[in-house]
């Protein structure tokens, strides 16, 4: 080292010398950095410029005991094994997305140390994204723009908090034209809130120069606010180069029911569907369409059936379906819907009929048709009735209609008279968690079910969703149902230790969920957590 020295009394060393610093301690630190790049293999180079420091985030820090959580359901999100006995352990992996959805309701931020781990699980699972970056906050774009693995962050939509509308027009314009897609979009349906014919205004500006599958995106967000502002546009939509772009502008038209679109619609479908008065009592009588001109492809119908449907009867359907449901009142003399649905149907259109009424109800959001179609779920017949065979409605879209409370009660009532093999995708409907009348039916059901003999793992769906769906306050009624109990004649062997595993996992996840909300709640001080560290 010595030698190394000789001379720096004398003269000042090629190197960088700091103020204060001596001319042989800068030699030295610079052999010791040249030393660390050689052993690194890098070349020497110029620093790279440090990223802008990440954006404040104001809302208050989560609870102590739910930082703790959070980072427990995080590390466990590989889950539990994919043995097919499960034990009597909650699934973590399961509880992650109520404990986020129950977060963002309380409006707190993620702390810093986890946001990582908070976009891995985003990554690997698409169902947590828009709550776990809404929890994450504006850092989940900072910290995509430096890690190539989180860039589903800046590309779709639904991630961090919408940006509030910018009272600057230019300011607005600029981030319309060069932010990022998830930015746009979020920008988009701010404004739309706010003031739909404003945002439609802003989405005209670039529709032209837009890609199909974003035009396709940008359209589907005017769903929530659309309004009667919104047709001249649309109904230009419908000549778009995109096929897909042209059937949602026409499924948008259709749902506005005074739309030029909905009315020709109309006239196309009770050209078709009409009420034969000369037969006691009255029939519907179907002639499906023997064409599918150029007009009713510019609406929307789509020509080619899939494989297995007749022409007409696709074409039939397509119609019936875009059609304003409150037209078939006055085309069958003031009916109500439930009137009309009752009436017989001829030639066996019945199912085609009534299926096309379903998907119409749920496009329109009309719940008194979807009341009628949906009918009285305890009738006996009523199982085949509202899906007979051949049916290709879906009940559980058609129960969306309904507000939650009746929803609930309708499928309480269809699992008391039906049992749960086809009540999984209601029950995936109903608002959680599930009212108590609804969440006494299903477990009612699941001891039925056991007391039978059947075969436990048949209704593993079932214990699935009421495990994340059935109100925490359930759990000590449902100690008694944990215990071993004899198996009945015929039963599969070992059916009781297994009915038994699931109840005691059903009550202990239900405890969990309950101390989980309660380390949610802001502490007594008040919800700001920001001084915790």
């Amino acid at each position: 080292m010595n030698a190394a020295l000789l001379g720096t009394e004398r003269r000042l060393p090629p190197v960088a010398v700091r103020p204060g610093q001596g001319a042989a301690a800068a030699l030295l630190d610079a052999a010791a950095v040249s030393t660390v790049r050689r052993r690194a293999a890098l070349r020497p180079a110029p620093a790279g410029e440090r990223p802008a420091p990440a954006p404040a985030d104001p809302r208050p820090l989560l609870p102590p005991a739910a930082r703790r959580r959070l980072a427990l359901l995080l590390a466990d999100r590989g889950g539990s094994g994919g043995g097919s006995r499960r034990g009597t352990a909650p699934d973590l992996t399961e509880l992650l997305p109520q404990w986020l959805a129950a977060a963002d309701g309380h409006g707190y931020r993620a702390p810093e140390a986890l946001l990582p781990a908070l976009l891995d699980a985003a990554r690997a699972r698409t169902d947590l994204r828009p709550a776990a970056l809404a929890l994450a906050g504006p850092r989940a774009l900072w910290l995509a723009r430096l890690n190539d693995a989180w860039t589903f962050v800046l590309r779709g939509s639904g991630g961090p908090a919408e940006p509030s509308a910018a009272a600057d027009p230019a300011q607005v314009r600029r981030l319309w034209e060069e932010g990022l897609f998830a930015e746009r979009v979020a920008l988009l349906t701010a404004l739309r809130r706010r003031d739909p014919q404003e945002g439609l205004e802003l989405l005209v500006t670039t529709w032209a120069t837009e890609r199909a599958e974003d035009r396709l995106l940008f359209l589907d967000s005017l769903r929530e606010t659309l309004a009667a502002t919104d047709e001249p546009f649309l109904e230009q939509t419908l000549s778009d180069r995109s096929r897909n772009v042209r059937a949602t502008a026409a499924e948008l038209l259709s749902a506005l029911p005074g739309s030029a679109l909905a009315a020709r619609m109309a006239r196309r479908a009770q050209a078709h569907v009409s009420p034969d008065r000369s037969a006691d009592p009255a029939v519907i009588v179907v002639e499906a369409p023997h064409e599918c001109d150029a007009g009713m492809q510019r609406d929307g119908v789509a020509p080619k059936p899939p494989s297995g449907r007749g022409e007409r009867s696709w074409w039939l359907g397509q119609l019936v379906e875009a059609a304003p449901l409150e037209g078939w009142c006055e085309r069958f003399a003031g009916r109500d819907p439930a009137a009309i649905v009752a009436l017989p149907v001829a030639d066996d259109w019945r199912t085609e009929l009534h299926d096309a009424w379903c998907r119409a109800a749920v496009r329109q959001r009309n719940a008194e048709w979807a009341r009628a179609l949906l009918g009285a779920p305890a009738a006996p017949a009523q199982a085949a009735e509202v899906a007979p065979a051949g049916s290709s409605r879906d009940l559980a879209k058609l129960l969306t209609v309904l507000p939650a409370d009746e929803r609930a009660r309708w499928v309480a009532e269809f699992i008391a008279a039906h049992g749960l093999s086809d009540a999984f995708r209601m029950l995936g409907v109903c608002a959680v968690p599930w009212a108590e009348p609804l969440g006494r039916s299903v477990v009612d059901a699941l001891d039925i079910a056991r007391d039978a003999g059947s075969y436990p793992w048949s209704f593993s769906g079932v214990m699935g969703l009421a495990e994340r769906c059935l109100d925490p306050a359930a759990a000590d009624r449902l100690d008694m149902l944990t215990a071993v109990t004899d198996e009945p004649e015929g039963a599969s062997p070992g059916s009781g230790g297994y009915w038994s595993e699931a109840f005691q996992r059903l009550v202990g996840t239900l405890r969990l969920r309950a101390t989980m909300r309660d380390e949610l709640a802001p502490p007594p001080g008040g919800p700001d957590g920001r001084s915790a560290r």
